[in-house]
């Protein structure tokens, strides 16, 4: 966050009593600052969500890793168990019918027959040897990895509890701010929505149906359902119902349809609209409106995408 916005947003939770309590702002002050905050939150929540992804994708793959440590260890086990029940043939074979059996045999094809078991036993014993080997540093190779794949994991869970931390922040000053105002909505987390009568079909239409029933339902930073949702966690949800699998952040979603762009000018249902700076996203309904989960201490709902309050920067069709 730069230096300005966070100085504003910790005046903001400054507590209002004492001696140096500053004077509750007017409506007009508090509107504008309420309107910076919006701004600021877009970026913090995606990095939020981010944090959260990356989060996630570690614990991934140290499970993976982790997995392919356990099945290694048992083969190792297995190997081990191998060779031990090998060496104990062997010092058998040596004591009963080893090499001093072998000279004492006047039969010669049971020498000889007797010198072939020998000889396959000791290249069997050194390909087991060999393999015993090579499965120990696949072992250590894969402990290494899960260890650093741990790391890693820790290293993001302290990325998301700091994102965490300015979500909680931005979110308790948009809240007082909203409160006086008189124009927080708390929004219900059981709300059926409304109907999508408008002109979508196929898999845009199932996307469109699945947002129009979120109607009504709280805004929840890194929301992804079904009692709230934020904007990208909305559209996700939504244009999964419709069959089409996207990213979890605003920025992830922008990036997955570099390849799928498409004009402002040219919107059609089910596209997705995405503010300046990737912040914010919504999906569009068709006749000039979107579906969207605003921000903090609103409810997903439908709007003219003229109202839509935010700098717009492209669209993608999924």
């Amino acid at each position: 966050m730069p230096m300005a916005a966070g100085l504003a947003l910790v005046l903001l939770l400054m507590p209002t009593g004492g001696a140096f309590a500053e004077p509750k702002p007017t409506l007009a002050e508090a509107k504008k600052q309420l309107e910076k905050l919006n701004d600021q939150a877009d970026g913090i929540v995606e990095k939020y969500n981010q944090a959260g992804e990356k989060v996630k994708k570690a614990r991934q793959k140290y499970a993976t890793l982790n997995g392919a440590l356990n099945r290694q260890n048992a083969k190792v086990a297995g190997l081990r168990k191998e060779l031990i029940t090998m060496a104990v043939s062997s010092y058998q074979l040596g004591r009963v019918s080893g090499w001093e059996g072998l000279i004492n045999q006047t039969d010669p094809a049971a020498l000889l027959s007797g010198l072939a078991t020998v000889d396959q036993m000791s290249a069997s014993r050194a390909l087991s040897l060999e393999a015993f080997d090579e499965a120990n540093k696949t072992l250590r190779d894969n402990r290494n990895k899960a260890k650093t794949a741990l790391a890693e994991a820790d290293a993001t869970r302290d990325e998301l509890a700091a994102a965490k931390t300015k979500a909680d922040a931005m979110v308790k000053a948009q809240t007082k701010l909203l409160s006086d105002l008189g124009a927080f909505q708390p929004g219900n987390p059981n709300s059926l929505g409304i109907p999508y009568n408008g002109p979508a079909s196929g898999n845009a239409r199932a996307a469109l149906s699945f947002a129009f029933a979120q109607v009504g339902k709280p805004y929840r930073y890194g929301g992804t359902g079904p009692g709230g949702w934020d904007c990208s966690g909305l559209v996700q949800a939504s244009w999964r119902s419709g069959g089409v699998g996207l990213p979890r952040t605003t920025w992830e979603q922008w990036s997955w349809g570099a390849n799928r762009k498409v004009p402002l000018s040219n919107l059609q249902p089910g596209d997705l609209v995405f503010s300046e700076g990737l912040g914010h996203v919504s999906i569009y309904a068709g006749n000039g409106k979107i579906v969207h989960a605003p921000q903090t201490g609103d409810i997903v709902k439908v709007v003219p995408l003229s109202a839509y309050g935010r700098r717009l920067v492209g669209a993608v069709r999924p």
